[in-house]
């Protein structure tokens, strides 16, 4: 039985800062966070929430909660265009007549506002080719099909997130640093007198790793990269995308890399049995996790973006074009 979505909340982390906890319709990932930061008479917004599962109605609500109103933003910031995080761009603006800043690789997601029915085909095509079961392609784009659309609509920037501009709210100035890997927009924002940063889904309490693929050549690297980033940013405490502030920087981003290192592991050590689909490789990769249909979208991603990055570095290669793709060691 599936779980019943769990209400706003929101909280003061810091006088200024607050924490809008948002519900999330996915197993697995309970709820996001939103930021607002007091400035002047009203607040930045960093982040949004999803647009579907009724999150539009509990925006205003966990904002209601710390004495705010969607009225009181005067700017909105995604740390990147993933719909939990920029959903609801769209009825914000609207609503509170505010720019949006976002990074300028933020075109990722147009397709998938655009042009769904299309995006969702060539999901499918892309899982066929890497040997997921047609049953479970036909499950998958039935329940597709019958969701709310995550993202209301497409909102481009303002202006464009990019190092050397900064956010200024009561809490000082906000610098951006882009950390791509996860999305290829991805921005985390730190402020240094304070040392906070809001870090999005860069770095999370809980370590756990996504790769938005098809967008760069090589996602992996790009996320390895841009850990520097962070672990180089003087931090006390960290506000992420997803569960409650923490501390420790240097620790988490040891982490993630001893993550990485064992994901990469678990994909060669796959390999040992001979050819392998990238499906199959997504069942060894998420092991002892059973793949479901939440699951396996999951795994996939990853295992798309592991193989990509071991067969630019030499270690794999693709078999002769088939209609289902394969690679074997080199």
């Amino acid at each position: 039985m599936s779980r019943r979505p769990e209400p706003a909340r929101g909280e003061r982390v810091l006088p200024g800062i607050w924490r809008l906890r948002l519900p999330l319709p996915w197993p697995g990932v309970r709820h996001v966070n939103a930021f607002p930061l007091q400035a002047g008479d009203g607040v930045v917004l960093v982040d949004t929430g999803i647009a579907s599962g009724g999150v539009l109605r509990q925006l205003p609500s966990a904002l209601d909660r710390v004495g705010l109103a969607i009225a009181d933003v005067r700017l909105l910031v995604c740390t990147h265009p993933h719909s939990d995080h920029y959903g609801l761009a769209g009825p914000i603006v609207d609503e509170a007549g505010c720019e949006l800043w976002m990074h300028p690789a933020w075109e990722h997601v147009r397709a998938s506002v655009e042009e769904p029915e299309e995006a969702l085909e060539r999901r499918i095509e892309a899982a066929r080719q890497s040997g997921v079961p047609a049953a479970a392609l036909e499950e998958y784009q039935r329940s597709a099909q019958d969701r709310e659309p995550p993202i209301t609509r497409l909102v481009p920037p303002d202006r464009e997130l990019v190092p050397g501009v900064e956010l200024e709210t009561d809490h000082g100035t906000w610098q951006v640093h882009e950390t791509p890997g996860h999305a290829p927009s991805h921005v985390v924002l730190h402020q240094p007198e304070d040392r906070l940063m809001l870090s999005g889904d860069h770095l999370l309490g809980r370590v756990s790793i996504f790769y938005d693929y098809g967008h760069t050549p090589d996602p992996v690297a790009e996320f390895l990269g841009v850990l520097d980033v962070a672990e180089g940013l003087e931090t006390d405490l960290c506000l992420a995308g997803h569960g409650r502030p923490f501390r420790g920087i240097p620790a988490k981003v040891e982490a993630n890399r001893e993550l990485v290192a064992e994901q990469l592991g678990k994909v060669r050590t796959s390999f040992d049995a001979g050819p392998r689909t990238a499906f199959e490789v997504a069942g060894d990769l998420a092991a002892p996790i059973e793949l479901t249909p939440a699951t396996a979208a999951w795994a996939l991603q990853l295992a798309l973006a592991y193989i990509d990055h071991l067969t630019l570095a030499g270690d794999l290669v693709a078999e002769d074009e088939e209609d289902v793709r394969r690679w074997r060691p080199a």
